[in-house]
């Protein structure tokens, strides 16, 4: 018999194993040579999708301009259809994908292409339905919304329409995008700002997540959804990138986020209403970046934070969270970039740095942190930004740090480190060196400093700064920033002569004196935006009329100097202009009204004349804040204010302006501090204000207003006014305080509230620290013919100061509803009755003046327990009985009850009946006697930083004869040390 074809094939030696080798030669060669077929001969291309393709380029233009990235180029400038061409295959085109079987385009990638022009629902885009990735992120399509044609492309799976100018609302047919895998739609600002251009509100977020389940990655940053943070985002259970910073969200966060299983990359910054805290993490987690900055989470950091040993980004700035910084952040050391900044951790030594090896970026600026900086911060030898600013870190800056050789960026500003500055620093390659407000002393020649650097800041130290001879200008630092403020500098550096690239420069509080050079101006004359020169001795710019050469200065400080002489003529960009405590002469230039950028301008404390232009009123809608006082202006205000002005504070005190106060200052509606006193209006009073919104501080004191304040006919009443200073005028009749502070903040006003009145800004100045700038309101008030001038006022200092007129009748009931009152004065007019019980309801008054009226009866025993009065005067009255005793009332001086001859008690030598008399001061009539008849005032009025808003005592000696005022001086102290026992005991039980 013969073998079986199995018996043949088993007498082949290794037959199976050679078979097994042929068959996956032949794999190899055939996968081989198709792929090679596939590279040389790609898939033909679709005619419609050619041509789908060819329409699309053709309604764009190509501009390099609109794409951000560096090695952006036109990919669709290679797409051609020329016959015989190798390059009239589409699937062959840059940026196209096909498919390998059929043919067709599923793939387009025209990022950074230099796309110019508009998009709609027609776009030739919408035939290429078999689509499964689109990439057209940034390029410019010119605020077009989104297509609701984005709908024919069902296969998507990639989309990303980031940085590419698109505008309106996310259309509802994306949420049809069932296969989306990858959603961005972040980043589409408006060309000139950053101002969203997309919104999500129908779909809203949750609607959108309720839609697309497979997505694994979410990228909103920049849209604006304005809503409540859907809960539903834990559903997504494949994401791993989740971004929605920008996007205006509000309430808790989800914290089933934080233990998503795939979840590597998660952004929510800059959601100021956006909520939330850390949990603590129980396991490894796969989180590399993680940014909650300029969001309200809270709470303290976890120590299992160490857990998240994946991280290489963590960003917690400008948060709520409290607590200490945990020290496992030692455990961190994948870090490359860190921030802690502005949160308010109780902070601490900077011990758990050291092991973060890998860290490049670290920035703990204002996280209460103390003690030396550490050795063990020399071990970041990677890091190129370190900052420490804004901290309470002391001893010396270790010269250790000049062993971190890549760092561009050092800011140790606001600290309390002392010393010298270690020659070391000046060997690195610092673009940024920030030592501010320190306790730093020493000489430092400026032209040591490394030829890198971009930004100085060496102000507010104890140092002397000085200049050897430049032997190569070339090789001096081109500065863009350079802060020498209170560096005993004598005059101008002359190395400023060599520098174009300034655009922040500050020498205030120096020892500048004489003229500014010449040369001066012609330095940086195209990008200076910011000049300080305040608090030196100048005398003036060299020239006269000078119209000032920096063509986009937005910034000018010269106040506190000598200048005399014409204002200079500022730039048509200038938005902050102040000269205010110069010599300055003549008349405001007309030319100004040419300028509509301004939105701050002091003049004050000069001795300029003339009328204030008409102009002035009107000529800038940008206007915040106009400060005249004391000068010698005459004639009338401006009368024309527009309706669409942004006037928050107008001041033309201490002038010799008459008339009328013009009607149209009611159009200003966001007027909040309007002083006219010590002029010659005269006027009634101007009931037509109370129609303001947020008018606060009204003053008129000394002028010669005059009538009856009667209600109107359209009941208004003053919404925000809690500072009335209407005294030394002719107003007579009764005080309405029930239709100037009807529904009035002052009943309400938030104890110690931690701002200040002002007008603010931000001005948008690239490349400093600081760029908001802020204009305190300001206010004098008068007491019994002398002054008190207060350069900065709480918002909750409640002032009523209506004396000096001829007001008449009772103390009006109505006062006692204002408990926001801390200064009442209605001293010199004709009010009769008793002094009300009702005023122990103002438990803040700090200040309370009755006197030289015709109040009759006893002090209500009740204001003993006004425990923040400082200040009591109820002289010259006709009041009867026994003055209350305890508490604040062991304070005040008999003076405050001259002229009431029938009143009792200590501390008046009179006694009141049988009563012991109690223990006397030593007597102080020797500093009544001398002062008799002078322009002498103690005005213990906010004496004590303990009371009320803590404002300075201010103590004036007028026409006092020079050889007793030492005398004087001496009683005063022994004063206050006797006022300070009473108090300590008061306050002991």
């Amino acid at each position: 018999m013969g073998l079986s074809s199995r018996q043949c094939l088993s007498n082949v030696p290794n037959i199976g194993l050679l078979s097994r080798i042929l068959v996956l030669l032949l794999f190899h060669v055939l996968g081989a040579g198709s792929l090679y077929s596939r590279q040389q001969q790609p898939s033909s291309c679709h005619d419609e999708d050619s041509a789908a393709l060819l329409q699309f380029k053709q309604s764009f233009i190509i501009d390099p301009s609109v794409s951000y990235d560096d090695g952006s180029c036109p990919k669709v400038s290679s797409w051609k259809t020329a016959e015989g061409d190798h390059n009239s295959n589409c699937c062959s085109w840059d940026g196209v994908e096909c498919d390998e079987d059929t043919g067709h385009v599923t793939g387009l990638d025209l990022s950074s292409s230099c796309l110019y022009g508009s998009i709609n629902s027609s776009s030739s885009l919408f035939r290429l339905v078999h689509l499964r990735r689109l990439n057209l992120a940034d390029n410019h399509f010119n605020y077009s919304e989104i297509p609701t044609t984005i709908r024919n492309l069902p296969r998507l799976r990639y989309l990303n329409l980031s940085l590419s100018v698109f505008s309106g609302q996310v259309p509802s047919e994306i949420t049809q995008l069932s296969k989306l895998s990858s959603l961005d739609l972040s980043r589409n600002l408006h060309a000139h700002s950053d101002e969203p251009l997309l919104k999500l509100k129908v779909p809203n977020l949750a609607g959108l997540v309720q839609n697309l389940t497979r997505l694994e990655k979410l990228h909103l940053s920049y849209v604006n959804i304005s809503s409540k943070i859907p809960d539903s985002l834990v559903n997504l259970s494949f994401l791993s990138s989740l971004t929605l910073g920008n996007c205006d969200l509000y309430g808790e966060f989800p914290i089933r986020i934080f233990k998503l299983q795939y979840l590597t990359f998660l952004s929510v910054r800059s959601n100021q209403e956006l909520s939330g805290y850390l949990p603590d993490f129980n396991g490894s987690s796969p989180l590399t970046w993680l940014s909650l900055g300029g969001t309200n989470f809270s709470r303290n950091v976890p120590s299992s934070i160490r857990k998240l040993d994946a991280l290489n980004y963590l960003n917690l700035a400008e948060c709520s969270f409290s607590g200490p910084i945990p020290a496992s952040l030692a455990n961190l050391t994948q870090l490359n970039y860190l921030s802690l900044a502005t949160n308010n951790f109780v902070g601490g030594p900077l011990s758990w740095l050291g092991k973060q090896t890998e860290l490049t970026s670290l920035h703990l600026t204002s996280t209460n942190l103390n003690g030396p900086i550490p050795v063990s911060l020399g071990n970041l030898t990677q890091l190129t930004d370190l900052f420490l600013d804004e901290n309470q870190l002391s001893g010396p800056i270790p010269p250790l740090l000049g062993n971190l050789s890549r760092v561009t960026n050092l800011d140790l500003s606001d600290n309390r480190l002392s010393g010298l500055i270690p020659e070391s620093l000046f060997n690195l390659n610092l673009s940024e060196l920030s030592l501010f407000g320190n306790n730093l002393h020493g000489k430092l020649d400026i032209c040591r400093l490394p030829s890198t650097l971009i930004q100085l800041q060496l102000g507010g130290n104890k140092l002397e700064v000085s200049q050897s001879k430049i032997m190569n200008t070339t090789l001096f630092p081109k500065l863009s920033t350079l802060v020498l403020c209170a560096c005993n500098i004598n005059e101008f550096p002359d190395f400023l002569r060599h520098q174009q690239n300034l655009n922040w420069l500050a020498l205030s509080f120096n020892k500048l004196h004489g003229q500014i050079p010449k040369w001066m101006l012609n330095t940086s004359t195209e990008s200076l935006m910011f000049l300080d020169l305040k608090h030196n001795f100048l005398s003036d710019f060299g020239q006269l009329n000078v119209v000032l050469p920096w063509v986009n200065l937005k910034v000018l400080f010269v106040g506190q100097n000598l200048l005399d002489g014409s204002p200079p003529i500022p730039p048509q960009s200038i938005i902050y202009y102040s000269f205010d405590n110069n010599n300055l002469t003549g008349e405001l230039s007309q030319l100004m009204c040419n300028i509509s950028t301004l939105q701050y301008v002091d003049f004050s404390n000069n001795k300029l004349s003339g009328t204030i232009p008409p102009c002035l009123g009107n000529f800038s809608d940008d206007l915040q804040v106009l400060v005249l006082r004391n000068n010698s202006f005459h004639g009338t205000l401006p009368q024309r204010y527009s309706n669409t002005s942004n006037l928050k504070m107008l001041d033309v005190s201490y002038n010799q302006l008459h008339g009328k106060i013009p009607r149209s200052l009611a159009n200003c509606v966001m007027l909040e501090s309007l002083v006219l006193s010590v002029n010659k209006f005269s006027d009634v009073f101007p009931f037509w204000l109370a129609s303001l919104p947020e008018l606060k501080l009204l003053a008129m004191h000394h002028n010669a207003f005059y009538g009856v304040i009667g209600n109107t006919k359209e009941n208004l009443h003053f919404p925000e006014l809690r500072i009335l200073d209407l005294s030394y005028n002719n107003f007579r009749g009764e005080f309405p305080s029930e239709y100037i502070f009807s529904g009035n903040a002052m009943r309400g006003i938030v104890l110690s509230q931690p701002t200040y009145m002002e007008a603010s800004s931000d001005l948008n100045i690239p490349n400093v620290n600081a760029p908001r700038f802020s204009y305190s309101f300001t206010v004098t008030i008068s007491n019994k013919g002398f002054e008190r001038y207060y350069g900065h006022i709480q918002e909750d200092l409640g002032v009523i100061d209506i004396s000096s007129n001829n007001f008449r009748g009772k103390i009006p009931e109505f006062i006692g509803n204002l408990k926001g009152l801390r200064f009442l004065n209605i001293s010199n007019n004709i009010f009769n009755g008793s002094i009300p019980s009702f005023l122990e309801n103002l438990t803040l008054l700090e200040a309370l003046d009755l006197s030289q009226n015709q109040l009759s009866g006893e002090i209500p025993q009740q204001l003993v327990q006004l425990t923040s009065l400082a200040n009591f005067n109820v002289s010259y009255n006709n009041l009867t009985g026994s003055i209350p005793q305890g508490r604040q009332f062991q304070t005040f001086e008999n003076t405050s009850y001259k002229g009431n001859p029938e009143l009792c008690g200590d501390p008046l030598t009179r006694r009141c009946g049988n009563s012991i008399a109690p223990a006397q001061l030593p007597p102080s009539n020797s500093i009544e006697e001398n002062v008799s008849g002078s322009a002498f005032e103690l005005d213990w009025k906010f004496v004590l930083a303990g009371f009320g808003s803590g404002l300075l005592v201010g103590v004036v000696l007028a026409d006092v004869a020079i050889t007793r005022r030492r005398e004087l001086f001496l009683e005063i102290v022994g004063m206050l040390i006797r006022l300070m026992k009473r108090i300590k005991r008061q306050r002991r039980y």
